[in-house]
């Protein structure tokens, strides 16, 4: 079964010694260890004006990936849609499509934080409105021929968009409303959900309902469920991966910041709410875990790893990488 790992946001911590340059340099290093190790697919992540710069030009970032990787998938988890105008992001998409020989998953959401709005231009009251006008356009985008947009949101005089990849870009929606999952089930080939496995497995209930009121064929649609995994005792990531919740919501705030925040201590709450997030432990125990929440919701699902910390060093991130990669991907529950 399909096993990738992310999401790499190219993120710095306060006090970090390394430069912009480095840390790029190490995002793309990792995706060739992650392609060297045999992982299915490697993710980014999309955020704009953050203090730590999360990585904000995803499809700029996975050209780099795919020029330096052979057979790794690529995909983004996700692009903020509406941010982005449509001809422009089919034109990206198409262009890293054909950099990478086909290796391109175009993970797509909504995004939530208005300062992102505000400064890029959007109107977010139109936003998921915009999406399902997005996911309409991208597969005529993408043949190449000329074609004529008149949509609520977006109007295009006759144009042709090219290079035209040679090889279906595959387009999943992420999201954790239900609306999300309907304009997937509608519209796109897959879903990339990182809700509580409970929640999930609503998702899939709302989205395999929603394919049998349409007529289209379920066993032709992607579940991708990602969730932090740990191979180790959950106490000994647990401050990272606070550090990479936590930070969500200091974003907005953020945006004007000269420099980077320190990230706060944890209280007692907090820990045991970051602890509870992680599918951690004995390589037993992890895979004891994802075939609970593969049973939960009786449909194949893809698997991501959502393991990348920006607070440790490389060489443990790798080391991390490593030991999923030949304890817990080899036997990850199939459908």
């Amino acid at each position: 079964m399909p096993f990738g790992f992310g999401l790499l946001s190219a993120q710095r911590t306060a006090d970090d010694p390394r430069s912009w340059e480095d840390v790029y340099r190490e995002t793309i290093e990792l995706a060739v260890e992650l392609d060297h190790l045999g992982y299915d697919s490697v993710w980014t992540t999309e955020h704009h004006f953050v203090d730590d710069g999360y990585m904000p030009s995803l499809l700029v970032t996975s050209a780099a990936i795919a020029a330096a990787t052979t057979s790794i998938s690529i995909g983004t988890g996700v692009v903020l849609a509406p941010l982005h105008r449509p001809v422009r992001l089919a034109e990206d998409a198409a262009t890293v499509q054909v950099i990478s020989n086909g290796r391109l998953i175009l993970g797509l959401g909504l995004g939530w934080s208005r300062t992102e709005y505000d400064v890029l231009g959007v109107d977010m009251s139109v936003r998921g409105k915009a999406m399902t006008e997005i996911l309409q356009f991208l597969p005529k985008a993408w043949k190449g021929e000329p074609f004529t947009w008149l949509g609520d949101v977006y109007s295009y005089p006759e144009l042709a968009i090219r290079p035209a990849p040679r090889d279906t870009i595959p387009v999943i929606v992420g999201g954790e409303v239900d609306a999300a999952v309907l304009r997937a089930a509608q519209h796109a080939d897959g879903f990339f959900s990182n809700a509580s496995p409970r929640r999930f497995a609503q998702q899939v209930q709302v989205g395999l309902d929603e394919m049998e009121r349409i007529g289209r064929d379920p066993t032709s649609f992607r579940w991708i469920y990602y969730s932090v995994m740990y191979p180790g005792p959950r106490d000994e990531i647990v401050e990272s991966v606070w550090r990479q919740t936590w930070k969500y919501s200091d974003m907005e705030a953020s945006a004007n910041r000269p420099g980077i925040a320190h990230t706060p201590a944890l209280d007692a709450d907090e820990r045991a709410s970051a602890t509870e997030s992680i599918v951690g432990g004995s390589p037993a125990e992890i895979l004891d875990a994802l075939t609970s929440i593969r049973d939960s919701v009786g449909v194949p699902i893809e698997w991501m790893a959502r393991s990348f910390f920006a607070d440790i060093s490389y060489d443990r991130q790798v080391e991390i990488a490593g030991r999923l990669a030949a304890e817990v991907m080899p036997f990850v529950p199939t459908g």
